[in-house]
């Protein structure tokens, strides 16, 4: 009568605890890669080529069992297996977000200070800005010459150079550390140590020697970053978390973690009743405004491609009706109890690390502001769904009701008149460069997104 919460090794056997850590490896191997939303895709339409799915053609038509996807701008991506249904029956969808906290270079990023060449940056999305310093960390993304678009990768491994935001050393710090902690580092401090040799004549003889070393690798000139979308990373790869290993850590898991099983949940469908769709966006920690984020018309449009596609001809009605019909899993991380924090939590309505893929009713802040809330009806499908096809689960909230609060993609699918609950894998450090999250919680996320897309 009464629910209990269970660590899943405590309610799972040996073969599937042997699942659990062999699907940890692949899951390891696409975080590392995907160190940027960029990088994401580019790894995500690799891996779904090899599973049969291909990039859609205007005017083909679709057919049941067919493997498509969409690429948008190289930030976003839309897959697709076309079910047997009608497609104005509806679509199973599971949405994650594939961007994640960063620092970005400003247009003009370059300086030198006393022969120390920095880079500038703005950091996107919410972060504890000191936890940004002293770390190595590494340039990814692309710029926009007059020649054409070049990639950089700059520190990509711990064997290769860093770069750092540096720190005031404790011995000279009594002011900064009278500061509250979100004013100890400010944002126009989180600039990037990136050369120090002098080189050429005047007072920007170290920068100029940078730019000497970017235009000898890239054919970069100092003007082409103005066009350049570049991202300062954390450099470490991921690592398995604990004597016993059951948890990873790595930089990015908010929210490729949800990514990465909901992509590979869809490869494991075949033949569904319902079009099985795997959304991975962008901007989710900007507010996903912008022409790659869930705000944009992008996932609309594809959809309206869709049902033309399947159904040989094409009306708003049919777009309408399909969305009224439709369920999404939004798939996005939630906060895991942490008993160094305790008095954060409220304790009954809250994650932990592997007992589950966690359910989120409602998100928001406070007063659930600026979120949707899932149905009672659609939260008991959901439940019903994962309990009959032996995926642990367990209910969450983000922290106490006067505590705070966030927000998902959830609101904006919702807005489509389509059923929408968060459903994510929990995070300790959330938002931090090293999240830790449960090997067992990761695989219950894929085996939860592979039933709902099945169905």
């Amino acid at each position: 009568m009464l629910m209990e919460k269970k660590h899943i090794w405590e309610l799972t056997d040996a073969q599937e605890q042997a699942a659990i850590m062999d699907y940890a490896a692949g899951y390891r191997a696409f975080l590392d890669y995907g160190k940027t939303e960029a990088r994401c895709v580019k790894k995500a339409v690799q891996l779904a080529e090899a599973q049969g799915f291909r990039a859609f053609q205007e005017g083909q038509s679709l057919k049941a069992g067919d493997r498509i996807y969409w690429n948008n701008r190289g930030k976003s991506l839309m897959l697709a297996v076309i079910g047997s249904e009608d497609i104005t029956q509806g679509m199973h969808i599971v949405a994650a977000h594939i961007d994640s906290p960063r620092l970005d270079l400003k247009p003009v990023p370059l300086f030198e200070d006393d022969q120390l060449a920095f880079l500038k940056t703005h950091y996107y999305g919410g972060i504890k800005k000191y936890q940004w310093t002293c770390i190595p960390l590494s340039l990814y993304g692309t710029v926009v010459t007059k020649n054409g678009t070049v990639e950089v990768e700059i520190g990509t491994t711990e064997d290769d150079l860093a770069l750092v935001v540096t720190d005031l050393l404790p011995h000279l710090a009594d002011e900064q550390m009278q500061k509250k902690m979100h004013l100890a580092i400010e944002g126009e401090k989180l600039n990037v140590l990136i050369g120090n040799i002098p080189a050429g004549e005047g007072d920007k003889k170290v920068t100029e020697a940078v730019m000497k070393l970017f235009h000898e690798k890239y054919g970069i000139e100092e003007e082409d970053f103005v066009s350049s979308d570049l991202e300062v990373v954390p450099q470490f790869m991921s690592n398995d978390v604990g004597l016993d290993r059951s948890m990873i850590g790595g930089y990015g898991q908010d929210d490729r973690v949800c990514a990465y099983t909901s992509l590979t949940a869809l490869f494991e469908v075949k033949q569904p009743k319902k079009t099985a769709v795997c959304l991975l966006a962008d901007r989710e920690e900007v507010g996903s405004m912008g022409n790659t984020g869930m705000r944009s018309h992008f996932f609309e449009d594809k959809a309206a491609e869709l049902i033309a596609a399947c159904k040989g001809d094409y009306n708003d009605l049919y777009l309408r009706r399909c969305f009224g019909n439709s369920a999404c899993l939004s798939a996005d991380v939630a906060a895991a109890y942490d008993p160094q924090y305790n008095h954060v939590y409220e304790r009954r309505n809250t994650p932990f690390v592997n007992r589950g893929i966690a359910l989120v009713k409602y998100t928001g802040a406070r007063g659930k502001s600026g979120s949707s809330e899932a149905s009672a009806e659609f939260t008991g499908y959901v439940r019903n769904l994962f309990n009959a096809n032996g995926v642990v689960w367990q209910i969450g909230e983000l922290g106490k009701v006067d505590g705070g609060g966030g927000g998902t993609v959830a609101q904006y699918l919702a807005n489509l008149n389509i059923d929408v609950i968060d459903c994510g894998v929990a995070l300790l450090s959330m938002h931090a460069p090293y999240e830790v999250a449960g090997k067992g919680d990761i695989y219950m996320g894929f085996k939860g997104y592979k039933a709902f897309l099945g169905e």
